[in-house]
């Protein structure tokens, strides 16, 4: 019986993968150390206030005259050494202050220090010398942006004056620039630092909306970490670190909590998926079928949606072999509407052994706003691609259920012309080389030779959706045609292959040898002597050859090719009338008392006498 491709194989399988999963998040070379924010568990006001404790605690602060020289370490080009690469143009140039008395860069205060307490000079710190709200610009360029505020949250490409109000840092450096403004604002609380919408007045700094849209558009690049843990870290910069971190750089999710409000509307959805009455939503990813040594199939592209008006951070996990081209939690959608993105998932596996290949990534919306709604913000449940890939052992096929055996011999034997064609029953099995993973059987030809129109079978190839599955097999039939006399024989050879899947080979052959006879009816005479009757005569032909005949000339009534009782009994049954014709397994009468004498009698006279009371 041919049974169906398709099982419960893959999804008995996943659910035991999914019970045993555990997600794993690799921590990136620029991370904090894993407790620097423990204590930040409020929200509001209370998580800014702890932010602020946490950002002052252990801070060494640094002078503006030392930003001279730390600039060459936190913001060195990482692809040319000694030199740097400055705010707003990412200008790459040598890191050396005042090189040769030209003095192509100078430190620009994010914060304009004339909107801040206090003046520059190079023994100041505090937020004036904090490497945390300083850049080092290009000399013309910081002149040029003067004491503007930024914006607009519309505003794309180089960076460039809008009126006399307002400056735009460019995309590399807009998101950039306003988590330097949420650090100061934060760190230096106590000198009501604010940020505002609008041109801002003394102490404030803005344009706010614009600060916001940013902080989600521009999300931290390796630059922009390496530079937050290069100002933080000893091992890195020895002579100027400052043992304090940005934790808008860090922990991005703080943002809306702080500054804005504690009503994140944001839900973050796979595009497809049935989404939970907790915001979470699952999708299950098959990357398909493979026979073993094929490639492992390509990442395939999901989409994710955010629904919602409030941006969000979200952090993407994988787990067990899932990939995924986008990971880690510096990942944002936009403020102001719903937005989405799509990235690639995948599995870093191979093809060497059958078996079922597993993982999954997770997706996390990391706001932590609790206020938002069910399945919003902090409330969101987490996202999960289940991502999985069978792969194959190659089918095998044989004409026994127990073994591979490749060939299949039958005789039908000496069977009479006219008689009931005889037939040979016979099975197809495909193997199961390794349990639910074996690939489906092709039968993709058959090529007979020899006497294929009387030795026949009704064998046909077989394929796609009607291939046969592992451990299934299908019933044929070979037969012999019994119209024609003579000696005949017969090879068929079938071709197999695996299902049509990536990976799949030809399987080489099964050979069925089919052989029989076919002999013609045998006509039963008693006319020995072709006269047209059965009468003394004949009997006289067939005494002359008893015992001794191999013809009909000669005694010989049923062609068996000798003279014997059996002859004379259908003399004896044919006698007085003409011949009867009947085939060779009619019933033959037994012999007469009267003829079982006369052989006796002929016998001992050594056949020159015989019994004459017939």
């Amino acid at each position: 019986m041919m049974m169906l491709r398709y099982g419960c194989n893959f999804w008995c399988a996943l659910v035991v993968v999914l019970c045993l999963r555990t997600t794993t998040v690799v921590a990136g070379p620029y991370d904090p150390p894993p407790t620097y924010y423990n204590s930040a568990t409020g929200t509001g006001s209370t998580l800014k206030s702890q932010l602020t404790s946490i950002m002052s605690s252990g801070h060494i602060q640094r002078s503006y005259g030392d930003f001279r020289f730390s600039a060459a370490v936190t913001d060195a080009d990482p692809n040319v050494p000694g030199n740097i690469l400055l705010v707003y143009n990412r200008a790459s140039v040598s890191g050396i202050w005042n090189l040769g008395g030209q003095l192509p860069w100078n430190r620009e205060h994010v914060w304009p220090q004339s909107l801040q307490p206090g003046s520059a000079s190079n023994s100041v710190k505090g937020n004036l010398g904090d490497p945390h709200a300083l850049r080092p610009a290009d000399t013309q360029i910081n002149s040029n942006r003067g004491h503007r505020a930024f914006g607009f949250e519309n505003t794309t490409g180089n960076y460039h004056t809008i009126g006399a109000d307002y400056f735009y840092p460019g995309d590399a450096d807009r998101g950039d620039v306003a988590r330097q403004l949420f650090y100061s604002t934060t760190r230096y609380a106590s000198s009501n630092l604010t940020l505002v919408d609008g041109v801002p007045g003394n102490n404030q700094m803005g344009d706010f909306s614009s600060l916001l849209a940013w902080h989600y558009l521009d999300t931290p690049d390796d630059f922009e970490l390496r530079r937050n843990h290069a100002i933080f870290s000893q091992s890195l910069n020895p002579s100027f670190y400052t043992n304090n971190r940005n934790a808008y750089i860090d922990r991005p999710e703080y943002v809306w909590s702080v500054f804005v409000d504690q009503q994140n509307d944001s839900r973050v959805a796979i595009g497809g998926a049935t989404v939970g009455g907790d915001g979470g939503s699952t999708s299950q990813l098959s990357l398909g079928r493979v026979l073993v040594g094929a490639a492992v199939p390509a990442e395939q592209t999901v989409t994710l949606d955010k629904s919602g008006n409030d941006g969000t951070y979200f952090s993407v996990a994988t787990s067990g072999q899932g990939t995924s081209s986008v990971t880690g939690r510096y990942n944002a959608f936009r403020t102001g509407g719903t937005d989405s993105t799509s990235f690639d998932v995948g599995l870093n596996t191979n093809t060497l052994s059958a078996g079922l290949r597993s993982g999954s990534v997770t997706i996390d919306n990391l706001d932590v706003t609790t206020l938002g709604g069910v399945g919003r913000g902090a409330n969101d449940a987490d996202d999960i691609i289940d991502i999985s890939l069978d792969v194959l052992d190659h089918a095998e096929p044989s004409f026994a259920s127990g073994g591979d055996v490749n060939s299949l011999t039958h005789d039908f034997g000496l069977i009479a012309m006219g008689s009931v064609a005889p037939t040979l029953d016979f099975d197809l099995f495909n193997l199961e080389s390794t349990a639910s993973f074996t690939a489906d059987l092709e039968l993709d030809s058959i090529f007979g030779t020899g006497d294929t129109s009387i030795l026949t079978t009704d064998v046909a190839s077989f394929g796609g959706a009607s291939s046969l599955e592992a451990g299934a097999s299908v019933s044929f039939a070979a037969s012999l045609d019994t119209s024609i006399a003579g000696a005949f024989a017969a090879t068929y050879t079938l071709d197999f292959s695996d299902e049509d899947l990536p990976g799949a080979s030809s399987l080489g052959q099964l050979v069925l040898t089919l052989t029989g006879m076919v002999e013609e009816a045998v006509v039963e005479t008693a006319d020995f002597n072709g006269d047209g009757d059965v009468d003394g005569s004949d009997f006289l032909t067939w005494q002359r050859g008893v015992l001794a005949g191999t013809t009909l000339g000669e005694g010989d009534a049923n062609g068996d090719l000798i003279v014997d009782e059996l002859d004379l009994a259908i003399w004896q049954q044919q006698f007085g009338g003409s011949p009867a014709i009947g085939a060779i397994s009619q019933q033959v009468p037994e012999p007469s008392a009267a003829v079982m004498c006369l052989l006796s009698l002929l016998a001992w006279s050594g056949f020159r006498s015989g019994c004459r009371t017939l």
